[in-house]
Order: C-alpha cells, then sequence, then structure tokens
C-alpha cells in the first residue's frame, strides 16, 4: 500500500516542505494577487462543469487496468490532476465557438493524458518528491515505474484520439507533443547556462508549455465548427496564456509557498534551469549583485531562494517578468476580440487573468 507521509517526504526532501515562511514583503505581495485558487477555478469552470466530468469519465475509462498495480498508478494520477486547466480550454474555446459535442470531451481528455505524462516524466528529471501535496510517482514507486506510467499516459492518449472520426486531431496532438519535448530537452541542454538569453528562454517554453496550451484552444474551436481565422486566433489566445502561465510558475519557483503549491521548490535552482527573472538579474545587476548570484546558481542549491529573493526585487527583474507576463496575459485577450461576445469568452479572458495571480 502507498504511504504518502507528508513527513517523511518533508526529511527526503531536506525539510523544504514544511517552509512556509517568505519574505514579509514578497508575502504580501503574492497574497495581495491571489485568491483561493480552487474556489476561484470552480467558480470559472462552472459553465463546462458537466462536460469537464464527462471528460474525467473518459479520461478513466481509456486508463482502466485489469492489473491491480497499473490500476493503482493510473488513480494516483488523480493527485496530478490540479488545475485541469487544458481540458478547460478545449471546452471554453468550443463553447466560445458555438457549443461542446461528444469529441470535445475525448479531445479534453487527450490533452490532460497528454499533460499528465509532461509532469510524471518532469518529475522524474527533476528529482521531484512532492506534487500536489502527495508523494511523486519516482519518490512512491522509483524512476523507472514513473518513466513507464508517463510512456502509458501517452500511448492512451493517441489511442483515444484515433477514436474520432478524422485523424486532425493526432496529427495536431502528435505535432504539440513532439515540440513540448522538443522545449523540455533543450531546456536539459542549457541546464547550467548562465548565460542563457531571453530568446532562449522564449523558445523553450513556448515549446515546453505554451504549445499544449495553444493546440488545446485550437481543438475546442475547430471540432465546434469554428472556421480557420477562428482557429488561429484561439491557437494564439491559448500560446499567449501558456507563456504567462510558465513565466508565473518560474517566479513561484523561487517565491512560492510549497504548502501553497504542493509541490518541490526550488527545483529549476538545484538543477540549475535559468528563469526569466534570473537572466534579467545577471544582465542588469549591478556587477557586484551578479557575481553574487552567479556564485549561488553555480552552487545549486534550493536553499539560494531566500538570497536571491531581495537581489531579484531590488534589481528591478521580479517587476520585469510579472510584466512579460502581463504582456502575455494582454496579448491573450485580445486574441479573443475575433469571438463573439458570451459568458465562454468572457471565462476565457478572466482566466488569462488569473494565470499571473494565483499562488499555485
Amino acid at each position: 500500500m502507498r504511504d504518502a507521509n507528508p513527513a517523511r517526504d518533508s526529511r527526503r526532501n531536506g525539510g523544504r516542505l514544511n517552509e512556509s515562511k517568505v519574505e514579509t514583503g514578497m508575502a504580501g505581495h503574492l497574497s495581495a494577487r491571489v485568491e483561493d485558487g480552487q474556489r476561484t477555478l470552480g467558480r470559472l469552470f462552472a459553465p463546462i462543469q458537466a462536460e469537464m466530468a464527462e471528460a474525467e469519465r473518459v479520461f478513466q475509462d481509456e486508463l482502466r487496468s485489469r492489473f491491480p498495480f497499473v490500476q493503482a498508478l493510473v488513480e494516483h494520477c488523480g493527485d496530478y490532476q490540479g488545475k485541469r486547466l487544458r481540458p478547460a480550454l478545449v471546452l471554453l474555446s468550443a463553447k466560445a465557438c458555438g457549443q461542446s459535442n461528444g469529441a470535445h470531451a475525448v479531445l479534453a481528455a487527450v490533452v490532460e493524458m497528454i499533460h499528465t505524462a509532461t509532469l510524471v516524466h518532469d518529475d522524474v528529471l527533476d528529482e521531484s518528491l512532492v506534487r500536489r501535496h502527495a508523494a511523486t510517482v519516482n519518490a512512491e514507486w522509483g524512476n523507472e515505474t514513473a518513466v513507464m506510467l508517463g510512456d502509458y499516459l501517452f500511448t492512451h492518449a493517441f489511442h483515444l484520439a484515433a477514436s474520432l472520426d478524422s485523424t486532425l486531431a493526432c496529427r495536431l496532438i502528435g505535432r504539440a507533443t513532439n515540440k513540448v519535448c522538443e522545449g523540455e530537452m533543450m531546456q536539459l541542454h542549457h541546464r547550467g547556462n548562465l548565460d542563457l538569453d531571453e530568446t532562449s528562454y522564449f523558445e523553450i517554453i513556448e515549446g515546453k508549455t505554451a504549445e499544449l496550451t495553444a493546440v488545446s484552444c485550437r481543438l475546442g474551436a475547430h471540432y465546434a465548427g469554428a472556421d480557420e481565422t477562428v482557429s488561429e486566433s484561439l491557437d494564439r489566445y491559448g500560446r499567449s496564456l501558456g507563456i504567462a502561465f510558465q513565466i508565473a510558475d518560474d517566479v513561484l519557483d523561487i517565491w512560492g509557498e510549497e504548502r501553497a503549491t504542493g509541490k518541490s521548490l526550488g527545483t529549476d535552482l538545484e538543477k540549475q534551469k535559468l528563469t526569466l527573472p534570473l537572466i534579467r538579474l545577471l544582465e542588469i545587476g549591478e556587477p557586484a549583485t551578479a557575481e553574487r548570484a552567479r556564485r549561488l546558481l553555480n552552487e545549486a542549491k534550493a536553499e539560494a531562494r531566500r538570497e536571491l529573493r531581495p537581489m531579484l526585487e531590488e534589481s528591478g527583474a521580479l517587476e520585469y517578468a510579472w510584466e512579460r507576463a502581463r504582456r502575455h496575459v494582454r496579448e491573450a485577450v485580445e486574441a479573443l476580440e475575433v469571438l463573439p461576445p458570451s459568458d465562454s469568452r468572457d471565462v476565457l479572458a478572466t482566466l488569462a487573468e488569473y494565470v499571473v495571480r494565483r499562488s499555485s
């Protein structure tokens, strides 16, 4: 039986699970930006509650296994499903373009499988111990099982997509998944590269994060009967939203609280992944500050978060990262102007704002 013990996970994670205090200024800054995340999303997703439930049913039915151990792993994936942002984007995009249909429940399940697979594999790469307040698959059952579970999710996603009448979904999902993998591989390649520039950073996150949010919106629009112009606009919305989401995620890896995010933090620092606020600090910081930051980054310790925070705030690198995220939010909202006014369009616009106001 799985023993998801938070205290044990904390010890295995060097005590970081219990790290709950952040500098007073930043804690206030974050709390001022955020409501309770689940309550906010619950309200936003209310118009698609029935469709989300159907997508979840499809997800579970597709992954059901006759082997108890495999079924236990699949059920553990429920711990990975947090915001369900991508399936919601499929369904909201469909409704904003007309109405959803049976294909959309399948597509919503497909993109959630792809996303969950990437999280399972990411946790192996980052050696993460906690996600969504529970032990990761690799922490509980080992890397080999985690890798195979991720592969299992990928193959089921394509099997399910192939059940639709046309091959378009398989082609679009396949292309998006290729770009996700390219982004991840480029991020691995640049680990420890303290000279990474912004252009390369945005190329990485557009692949590893934004591609899947973009294709979720495009699929929702296309299978609702939208023309190519509208589908392209929804793709643009999803891409801008995904970029903003990843910038916010990168900031939270430094400023977030593990009890709020429910996952191991500081992994970017441990794995020497250079993110936007750090790139900006190294570029514009005073020479002595930049040199000190480089020493901390070369140490590759999650605890460096505390020492880096004031440097990032005082240099303006933090606000610069937030402003870049907000710029992409504005671009996302502008892309929705092609749609007629509707409740679903309003929810998509509000969702774009939410991604830079969350705490997890």
